[in-house]
């Protein structure tokens, strides 16, 4: 979604991402009792994720497809679901488009997975044998962004044997922003996009192919080991992170810290300069993109809304300016390649007419030069 559109990945991509997984649940029958026992495992090397968007430019309409690289699916005995997409790894065919959405629209620091669970019933895979097929609608619950939401996708299942069976998606899953708290992240892509339009829903499409467990697998005898134990705390796995690695071009220093500026994700206390903790994600990986800019200085300036006076207003603004150059020396960046400055509300990104654009304004921003 996500050209300088992609943008609209969003929150409907991670939906339909989710609805998706859950498709793949009905698994191919075999003539027993329970059709997903002992379980299924998600085969990552025959599955994707991709998500459609469609943004406005110049009165033409374009549709941009993308994908997710890093996803993982089960089912288990009992018939529960659960996919866990990692929206780091969302994949735009494009660098800088990738880090726009992982900062602007997902905001990946806060909220690294989609989740999406079902409860899969043995009618669901009742009928199913190798050879044929069967549509199944399935009910299932897609939690992204911090908002949790029912929907319900329509899957073709198909038996590949009766240990394996692929699960597809018959009609794309529509995936609105607005229902997912991501309807103004979607308006900040589509104004540092270039101003275009771009419709807040997105259409996920989806296959999973599922193998059944072994008897006595690893999966089932670590269940076992822990099922009288509380449940652990699930640890995600490594999330593929689509990007230049080492060194970083020019342009690529430029465009990451144009993208860091608008996230909006930097906090202080209020009235002060003291940065709160919220902010260590956001200032640790301006630290990293500074080491992996050699030779290029960084400007950094405060900003401020038009509440109060100007004089107080610029006061604050190089106060919180210069607390992130001196959070970033103690964080090992040569104090001679930061500056700090402050424009109080001189500078405005948008105009001070809603509570939404003040808090645009109020802003910390980053600036390469030579």
């Amino acid at each position: 979604m996500f050209g300088t559109g992609f943008w609209q990945l969003d929150g409907r991509v991670a939906a339909a991402i989710v609805a998706l997984c859950l498709l793949v649940l009905g698994p191919a029958a075999r003539a027993q009792d329970n059709p997903y026992a002992p379980g299924w495992d998600l085969d990552p090397a025959t599955s994707f994720i991709r998500f459609s968007s469609i943004k406005n430019v110049d009165g033409q309409d374009v549709v941009e497809t993308h994908s997710f690289a890093t996803f993982d699916s089960k089912i288990e005995a009992d018939g529960k679901a659960t996919i866990n997409v990692k929206l780091e790894s969302v994949d735009t065919r494009n660098d800088l488009r990738n880090v726009r959405m992982r900062f602007l629209f997902f905001e990946t620091f806060k909220f690294p997975e989609a989740v999406v669970t079902a409860q899969l019933t043995p009618e669901m895979a009742a009928g199913l044998a190798p050879g044929g097929q069967k549509q199944v609608q399935l009910p299932f619950s897609l939690d992204i962004h911090g908002a949790t939401n029912r929907l319900v996708t329509d899957a073709i299942i198909t038996p590949d044997g009766n240990d394996r069976f692929v699960a597809t998606s018959a009609r794309p899953i529509v995936f609105n922003v607005e229902d997912f708290q991501l309807g103004d992240n979607l308006r900040k892509i589509a104004e540092t996009a270039g101003g275009f339009s771009i419709v807040p829903e997105m259409n996920i499409t989806y296959q999973f192919t599922f193998n059944r467990r072994a008897a006595g697998s690893a999966a089932q005898v670590a269940e076992a080991a822990t099922s009288a134990a509380p449940e652990p705390e699930v640890v995600p796995a490594a999330s593929a992170a689509l990007e230049t690695q080492g060194e970083f071009s020019y342009d690529e220093c430029v465009g990451r810290f144009q993208i860091l500026s608008e996230t909006g994700n930097i906090y202080f206390a209020s009235g002060s300069a003291r940065l709160d903790a919220e902010s260590d994600f956001m200032l640790g990986t301006v630290a990293d993109i500074v080491q992996r800019c050699p030779g290029l200085r960084l400007l950094i300036s405060g900003h401020t809304d038009d509440d109060g006076s100007n004089a107080y207003n610029q006061s604050l603004s190089e106060k919180r300016a210069r607390s992130v150059v001196d959070y970033l020396v103690r964080r090992g960046v040569d104090a001679r390649r930061l500056f700090s400055a402050g424009f109080g509300e001189d500078k405005p990104m948008v105009p001070n007419d809603s509570a939404f654009n003040k808090g645009r304004n109020r802003r910390i921003e980053f600036s390469l030069y030579k």
